[in-house]
C-alpha cells in the first residue's frame, strides 16, 4: 500500500515537472539548456541587463510558473478540505458563492476605499467570502451540506453578488476600468514582487496539515459519531473553513477569480486512489498544481496563436465546465433529488381578474412616466410632471422595452417549467440566456459586431445550442431539476469565463459589453424597441395558441400522445419558441435573470393554475416586475442609473434564495 502510494506522488510530481517545462517553452526564444543554465545561476540575474529574452524568462516566465504552482496548489487543496468538511463532491470556493464574496469585497474597496487596498485587501476578501459562506449555510442549512442544496445556494448567491458588482463597477467605470483583467484570473507577472508577497501569506497551509487530517478522519464516522469521540463540531469546521477561505482570498488578491480548480483536484484525486483524508489533501494539492500548470500553459499558447490576452481563468473555465458536467452525470444519486413544487395557492384567477391586473400594469406605466426625481435649481426633488417631447422620446423605448422584454421572458419561463416539469426551470439559471449572450458577445469581439444592434438570429443561435446541450445531457436524469440546474451552473460558468475574456481585452468595446451585460433600456432605439415588441407579441399568440399542447405535455407525455398530439413536434416547436423570446430580449436589451423564475410562480400564486391562464398572468407579471425595477434603476441613485437587470436580479436572487430555504423545510 505504501508502495502504491508512494509511487502515485512520483507519478503526479513527475507530470508536474513536465508541464512546468512545457509552460516554459511557450512564447520564449531561450533554449532548453539556456534555461537550465539561468536556473542554476538564478541569484545573478541582476548581470542580465542585455539580453532581453533571459529577462523575460527570468523576470516574466518563472514567476508566473511559480505563481500558478502556489496558487493551483493552495486551490486544489482547499477545494479537498471543503469537499471533506461537507462530504460533498461538488463543492468547491465556486460552487459555495465564497470566490464571489471575496470578488464583490475586493471590487467595493478598490472603488470607495483604494488607499486601503495595498494593506487590507487579503482581509476584505476574506470577511467577503466569510459572510458569503455563512449566508449559503443560512439558507441550506448545516445539515444539508453534503448535498446539492448548498450548491444551488451558493449559486443563488453567486448571481445576487455578481449582480451588486456589476452595478458598482458601472457606477464607478473611472476607477474600476482595472477590474477587467483582475476578474478573469490572470496568472501574468512584471517580477518576483507579487510571488514573495504571496507565499508567506500561503504559509498558514501548515496548519491545515497539522489540524485537519484527525478532523477530517473523525467526520467521515458522521457528526454523531465525532462528537461521541470528543471533538467539537462546529468549532473545528469553522475553525477550518476559516483557514481555508483565508487561503482562497489571498489568491483571489493576487491572481483574481479562477473556477473549477477546486472543483476538480479532489475528484481526480480519488479516482487516483486517494482514501485517508492526509493522501486526499496532499494529492489534491498537487494535482492542483499540474491543473492549473497546464491550463496557464494552454492560455498562454492560445495568446500566442490569437495575439489577444487570454486570461487564465479562461482557460480553466474551458476544461473546468466540461468536467463539472461529467461529474454531474457521475455523481448524482437519489438523495440528490431536491424537493421543489410550484408555490400553493388558494385563489382562483378569473377573466374579470386578468383584465384588472392588465389595467393594473397600465397604470403602473403611467405612473412611472408622471412621477420620478428631477434636478431644479440644483436640487434633487420628487415630483409629478408630464414628460416633455425630449422625455417622452427617452422614455417610451424605456418603457416598451421594459413590457415586452418582462412579458417575454416570463412566458418563457412558463413554458420550460411545463415542458420539463421543473418549477426552477427558467431561461438564466438553465443557461439559455447565457447562450444567447456568449453568441452576441463572440460577434462582438471576433467580428465587430456592434452588440446592441445585434441581430436576433445570432443571438437564438445561441441558445439553441445550450438548449439542445441541456436536453442531451438531461434525459438520462429524466430532467432532473437538480441535473438540469448544475448542468445550467457548469454551462453559464463557461460562458462567463468567454465574457470576462472579451472584456480583459481592455479596448473601447470592455465597458460597452459590460454595460449591456447588466440589461439596461437606456441604450435602446425606437425601432429596436418596437421589433422586440411585435416579436414577443407574435411569439406569445403562438403560445396562447398551441397552450393546449403546453397543458396536454404538462399532463404527461404518454396522457398527449394518447390524446394525439404529436409530442416530439409539439415539444421542438414550444422550444423553439422560448428560445426566440430569449434571443430577442437579450438581443435587444442584454441579459435578464429570474423574470422567467419570479412571473410564472408569481401568476401561480394569483390562481393562474391552467396553462392558458399561467402564460397571461404571468406576461402581465413580468412585464409589472421590469417597468418597476427600470423606475426604480432611474431613481434610486439619481442622477446616476441602475441598469434593470440588475435591480431584477437582486429582487430574483432574493426571491430563489427564499424559494430554497422553502424547499429544503418541505423535505425534511
Amino acid at each position: 500500500m505504501m508502495a502504491s502510494v508512494s509511487l502515485r506522488y512520483l507519478f503526479c510530481l513527475a507530470i508536474l515537472l513536465v508541464f512546468c517545462v512545457i509552460s516554459a517553452q511557450v512564447d520564449t526564444q531561450i533554449s532548453l539548456a539556456q534555461q537550465w543554465q539561468l536556473l542554476i545561476h538564478f541569484a545573478e540575474r541582476g548581470n542580465l541587463a542585455n539580453d532581453f529574452d533571459a529577462i523575460m524568462f527570468v523576470e516574466a516566465q518563472m514567476p508566473r510558473i511559480v505563481m500558478a504552482l502556489m496558487v493551483g496548489a493552495v486551490l486544489g487543496l482547499v477545494g479537498s478540505l471543503m469537499q471533506q468538511l461537507t462530504q460533498n463532491s461538488l463543492v468547491s470556493p465556486m460552487t459555495l458563492g465564497t470566490a464571489s464574496g471575496a470578488w464583490l469585497a475586493l471590487v467595493a474597496m478598490n472603488v470607495w476605499f483604494p488607499a486601503w487596498v495595498g494593506d487590507y485587501a487579503p482581509l476584505a476578501a476574506t470577511t467577503g467570502a466569510m459572510l458569503t459562506l455563512g449566508l449559503v449555510i443560512l439558507i441550506a442549512g448545516i445539515n444539508n451540506l453534503s448535498g446539492l442544496p448548498v450548491v444551488l445556494a451558493g449559486m443563488a448567491v453567486n448571481i445576487l453578488l455578481g449582480a451588486v458588482a456589476t452595478a458598482i463597477i458601472l457606477l464607478n467605470d473611472q476607477y474600476a476600468k482595472n477590474l477587467f483583467i483582475w476578474g478573469a484570473g490572470d496568472l501574468a507577472q512584471n517580477g518576483w514582487q507579487q510571488v514573495q508577497w504571496l507565499w508567506p501569506k500561503l504559509m498558514i497551509a501548515i496548519l491545515i496539515f497539522v489540524f485537519a487530517p484527525r478532523i477530517l478522519a473523525l467526520l467521515r464516522m458522521g457528526q454523531a459519531g465525532a462528537a461521541a469521540r470528543g471533538l467539537n463540531i462546529i468549532p473545528a469546521i469553522l475553525g477550518l473553513f476559516t483557514l481555508g477561505i483565508w487561503l482562497v482570498s489571498v489568491s483571489i488578491t493576487t491572481v483574481g477569480v479562477i473556477s473549477f480548480i477546486g472543483l476538480l483536484a479532489p475528484n481526480i484525486a480519488r479516482q487516483l486512489g486517494a482514501r485517508t483524508p492526509k493522501d486526499e489533501l496532499l494529492l489534491s494539492m498537487l494535482l492542483g498544481a499540474i491543473v492549473l500548470v497546464a491550463t496557464d500553459a494552454l492560455a498562454m499558447l492560445m495568446s500566442t496563436l490569437t495575439f489577444d490576452v487570454v486570461p487564465s481563468g479562461t482557460a480553466a473555465a474551458l476544461i473546468g465546465a466540461p468536467a463539472l458536467i461529467w461529474f454531474t452525470r457521475r455523481k448524482l444519486s437519489a438523495q440528490d433529488q431536491l424537493s421543489f413544487s410550484m408555490p400553493k395557492s388558494a385563489y382562483q384567477m378569473r377573466a374579470s381578474g386578468v383584465v384588472w391586473m392588465a389595467v393594473g400594469v397600465a397604470v403602473l406605466a403611467v405612473v412611472s412616466l408622471l412621477f420620478g426625481q428631477a434636478t431644479i435649481d440644483a436640487h434633487t426633488v420628487w415630483q409629478w410632471q408630464l414628460p416633455s417631447a425630449f422625455d417622452w422620446q427617452v422614455q417610451w423605448p424605456r418603457l416598451t422595452t421594459s413590457i415586452a422584454a418582462g412579458a417575454g421572458l416570463a412566458v418563457a419561463g412558463v413554458l420550460l417549467q411545463r415542458l420539463i416539469y421543473n418549477p426552477l426551470a427558467s431561461p438564466d439559471i438553465l443557461g439559455i440566456s447565457a447562450g444567447a449572450t456568449c453568441a452576441l458577445v463572440a460577434g462582438s469581439v471576433f467580428i465587430g459586431l456592434n452588440i446592441f444592434d445585434a441581430a436576433p438570429f445570432i443571438a437564438f443561435a445561441g441558445s439553441m445550442a445550450v438548449l439542445g446541450l441541456l436536453l442531451l445531457l438531461g434525459r438520462r436524469h429524466q430532467f432532473a431539476p437538480s441535473m438540469l440546474i448544475l448542468t445550467g451552473i457548469a454551462l453559464t460558468a463557461l460562458i462567463e469565463a468567454l465574457v470576462q475574456f472579451a472584456l480583459a481585452r481592455g479596448d473601447e468595446t470592455s465597458y460597452t459589453i459590460l454595460s449591456w451585460l447588466a440589461g439596461s433600456t437606456y441604450r435602446v432605439s425606437n425601432v429596436a424597441s418596437l421589433w422586440l415588441l411585435f416579436g414577443v407579441a407574435g411569439l406569445m399568440a403562438f403560445a396562447l395558441l398551441t397552450s393546449r399542447w403546453l397543458t396536454l405535455i404538462s399532463t404527461g407525455r404518454d396522457f398527449a400522445k394518447a390524446r394525439g398530439l404529436n409530442v416530439p413536434r409539439a415539444f421542438l416547436l414550444l422550444l423553439c419558441c422560448v428560445a426566440l423570446l430569449c434571443a430577442f430580449v437579450t438581443a435587444t436589451m442584454g441579459p435578464v435573470a429570474f423574470v422567467g423564475l419570479l412571473a410564472p410562480h408569481m401568476a401561480v400564486m394569483l390562481g393562474a393554475k391552467k396553462a392558458q391562464q399561467q402564460l397571461p398572468v404571468a406576461a402581465l407579471m413580468g412585464a409589472g416586475l421590469m417597468i418597476l425595477s427600470d423606475w426604480i434603476g432611474q431613481n434610486v441613485v439619481y442622477p446616476s442609473q441602475i441598469a434593470a437587470g440588475t435591480v431584477v436580479s437582486v429582487v430574483g436572487g432574493m426571491y430563489f434564495i427564499l424559494l430554497l430555504i422553502k424547499g429544503q423545510r418541505a423535505s425534511r
